[in-house]
């Protein structure tokens, strides 16, 4: 729907990280546009702020952000930076649902901003999410997406007496039982933050001194326990961890393999400029366990299991 609404014509070029889930790069195609890769930063793995001045041109349109593990981008740079090239700015915050920049909610400070409420995220309808928009004036043509292309939403309020086709259009609701099994949620959100906070803190000070990279959160942003993650040397030693904390009965998983790699990239993307971190990086990370409510004896059995790799 934000891509929609920003009405990306064929040659539109917009600018995000590869390092980030295909529905990042499939809304730009299905919009019009042509996605165009920079670096990451290898301590967030969020796009490099200083990589995407180098990459506008005078097809650029617009800035897609994505807020990795729910630790924000650098938003104030790439705030001046859309302003000065008049460019939208998207925020990709489907893992930073309560998580904040400088105080502000992720997802509120760009144009437009995506939450995601996959089964995976902190908050869950199963599918589904939110498109948050800053500029009332996209409110009525986003009501016409969201309802099959129709004005139906003027219909229920009272505004017109019947409602019709007037625009192109999907269906975007949910359901009334997915709204229901997310609003129960919401109504414990900070109950399910505070719970995912304590586990991340608790992975935090039980690997600080092991041989191996943790997350890093600048004082600027405060996040909402989305993932935990850990950096191996390389490639290899991921491989034999994930396989050693599996033969333990401990799932453990990587994540992104970057976009301009895959069939899709290579055809449709490009790459602006050197990929010094992306897939270095994207190689040596991964997840450890982390949910609400997660038990004190399998989070410590994670962690002793987990310390035991590196003696």
């Amino acid at each position: 729907m934000a891509a929609l609404l920003c009405k990306f014509k064929s040659g539109d070029e917009v600018i995000l990280p590869s390092y980030t889930f295909s529905s990042t790069a499939t809304l730009i195609l299905v919009g019009g546009g042509t996605p165009v890769f920079v670096d990451i930063r290898p301590d967030t793995m969020n796009i490099d702020e200083n990589k995407i001045e180098a990459a506008i041109t005078e097809k650029t349109r617009a800035i897609f952000v994505v807020h990795y593990a729910g630790v924000a981008c650098e938003m104030d740079k790439i705030l001046e930076i859309a302003r000065r090239h008049n460019l939208k700015i998207i925020e990709d915050a489907a893992q930073g649902v309560m998580s904040t920049y400088k105080d502000k909610a992720l997802g509120t400070i760009g144009d437009f901003g995506c939450y995601s409420f996959h089964e995976t995220k902190n908050y869950s309808m199963g599918e589904g999410g939110v498109l948050i928009i800053n500029n009332p004036e996209y409110n009525e043509r986003a009501e016409i997406l969201r309802e099959k292309g129709t004005n139906r939403s003027k219909f229920f309020r009272g505004q017109i007496d019947k409602y019709t086709w007037v625009d192109v259009g999907d269906s975007y609701l949910p359901s009334e039982l997915n709204a229901a099994y997310l609003w129960a949620q919401l109504q414990r959100a900070d109950e399910i933050n505070n719970n995912r906070l304590a586990t991340w803190q608790s992975y935090y000070d039980a690997f600080k001194n092991l041989p191996c990279e943790l997350p890093k959160i600048p004082s600027e942003c405060k996040h909402n326990g989305h993932m935990f993650y850990i950096k191996l040397k390389n490639l290899e030693e991921r491989t034999k961890f994930i396989d050693y904390m599996k033969f333990y009965g401990v799932g453990c998983v990587f994540h992104y393999v970057p976009l301009h790699s895959a069939p899709a990239g290579k055809k449709y993307c490009r790459f602006h400029g050197e990929d010094i971190f992306t897939t270095k990086e994207s190689e040596r990370l991964l997840r450890l366990p982390l949910y609400y409510g997660i038990s004190n004896d399998d989070l410590n059995f994670v962690i002793d299991t987990l310390k035991k790799f590196f003696v």
